[in-house]
């Protein structure tokens, strides 16, 4: 695991958008009741099954969420990273996790109770709505899956993502280099499509001289000529 210096557990739960602007008494009953959790790289969380507890926010590292069929098949359906949380929805069905969850890379994390969750929000109906919105973006990220997978080509869904990966500052840039943020097989995955298939489309890419890679790192020559590729199918 890396070094790092301590982190103030209620300052990190504050600036979470979920729980922003509810009352200090309530955010420090949350603060005493969750755990930092350190977890190195291929940790696995939970496993799909196991009880749902509470949900998790990544302060540091990346987490991936997996279906394994019984042939040992993996699909990863989400890979979250800094600052994101994940495990809400299943904490309100009294039921078990349905994905694993597992470290890509060292990370640290902290896992809110359930307990503390639903006691908070019989008091609170600002903190209520905030989680039935984070809930309903749940289900509208889940929806644009479905889109993407049913609608957008490989192409179309590889540069999305490689968009996305970039750095804010990229929107409007003419050019870009970043590295991306997880291994083209995990990539592959989450989109959806096979590695080789992945490997293939950014190799035609680069023929076509809209992408230049080089393992992890890559280079956008003209962003507005990518996208204008992913327009097409």
């Amino acid at each position: 695991m890396r070094d790092h210096k301590p982190i103030s557990l209620e300052s990190h739960l504050a600036n979470l958008p979920l729980l922003s602007g509810i009352a200090a008494d309530a955010l420090k009953h949350i603060t005493r009741s969750s755990k930092i959790v350190s977890a190195p790289k291929g940790d696995v969380l939970f496993r799909a099954g196991d009880a749902c507890s509470g949900f998790h926010l990544l302060v540091y590292g990346q987490v991936k969420l997996a279906f394994t069929s019984t042939q040992g098949t993996e699909k990863i359906v989400e890979i979250v990273q800094q600052g994101q949380t994940f495990g809400e929805a299943v904490m309100f069905l009294d039921g078990v996790h349905i994905v694993f969850a597992q470290t890509l890379q060292d990370s640290m994390l902290v896992h809110i109770p359930k307990v503390a969750i639903l006691k908070e929000l019989e008091h609170d109906h600002s903190f209520a709505r905030k989680m039935m919105a984070a809930l309903a973006k749940r289900t509208h990220d889940l929806m644009m899956d479905v889109e993407a997978y049913s609608l957008l080509s490989a192409k179309q869904r590889i540069i999305g993502y490689l968009m996305s990966d970039a750095p804010p500052a990229a929107i409007g840039s003419n050019q870009v280099e970043f590295e991306l943020t997880a291994g083209k097989g995990v990539i592959a995955s989450r989109l959806n499509i096979t590695q080789e298939h992945f490997s293939r489309v950014l190799h035609d890419l680069c023929d076509l001289g809209l992408l230049e890679v080089s393992g992890k790192h890559i280079r956008i020559p003209n962003v507005a000529n990518l996208l204008k590729c992913q327009d097409k199918p």
